[in-house]
């Protein structure tokens, strides 16, 4: 079964996704490390592209589509009537369709982008290539994907995941899609030991929580989502070694 986020993927996960992606600081860092890379690819001097229309690929419940909006015409796609309906609260444009059989014209966007996306997918080549046709000559791809099938957790179990990449296998892959591969990095590799040691904690004991993301830190939560933004500074000049996530920025040429 292919989708964009897949239909089995358990109804409460976007629930869950809706009341806490604005404030939990997994998505708070995420969105600030993508939200760099992406003023990056609009404000390159090499770029003369204004207001630029961006497909978000998996928009889920819109947090990601409503950050991308401020850079500008921005519209997602997903599978999920679910994660549509909450888009459609938020007065944002989405479209219901598959990553692998996008509804729209060759050449329809300036950038695309799939954030913690591809891992969903059975066929993910076939997703890619969907994202490299519908993506206009020159324009760039921003891929967020997590690493490391050792670091596999009941995220993934519940997401319904089909992988954790190297950063080798995600960017033969976007090679394989007619991608030229701008930058790879590694992202989160603040949280890498403590992420690391609680899935290894769960494995042994057993323990599995309703969701990840439902974890609640209190008051840690503005803390660890600063620590984790942080990283955007390092990652400006820098590429990590490692990490929890690999971030890409790729062109179609």
């Amino acid at each position: 079964m292919n989708s964009a986020l897949p239909q089995e993927m358990e109804q409460h996960t976007y629930a869950i996704m809706n009341r806490v992606e604005d404030s939990h600081w997994w998505f708070v860092g995420r969105r600030a490390i993508l939200e760099e890379f992406l003023r990056q690819i609009i404000q390159n001097p090499k770029s003369k592209i204004q207001n630029p229309k961006i497909l978000d690929v998996g928009c889920g419940t819109g947090a990601n589509l409503e950050m991308l909006a401020r850079f500008g015409e921005a519209e997602g796609v997903d599978v999920s009537d679910d994660a549509l309906e909450f888009c459609k609260a938020k007065g944002l444009k989405a479209h219901k369709g598959l990553a692998e059989k996008l509804p729209f014209a060759d050449e329809s966007f300036d950038v695309v982008t799939a954030l913690d996306v591809v891992e969903h997918l059975d066929d993910d080549i076939a997703g890619l290539k969907e994202m490299h046709r519908v993506l206009k000559s020159g324009g760039d791809a921003l891929i967020f994907v997590p690493a490391f099938m050792w670091l596999w957790g009941v995220q993934d179990d519940i997401s319904n995941h089909r992988i954790r990449y190297t950063k080798k296998q995600i960017v033969e892959r976007l090679e394989k899609a007619g991608f030229e591969i701008e930058r790879a990095t590694y992202a989160n590799w603040t949280f890498f030991a403590p992420i690391l040691a609680g899935r290894t904690l769960m494995k042994i004991t057993g323990i599995k929580p309703e969701s990840e993301n439902n974890v609640n830190v209190s008051a840690l939560n503005g803390i660890f989502g600063k620590i984790f933004s942080a990283e955007r500074f390092w990652l400006k000049n820098f590429n990590f070694p490692f990490g929890v996530s690999i971030v890409i920025t790729a062109k179609k040429n």
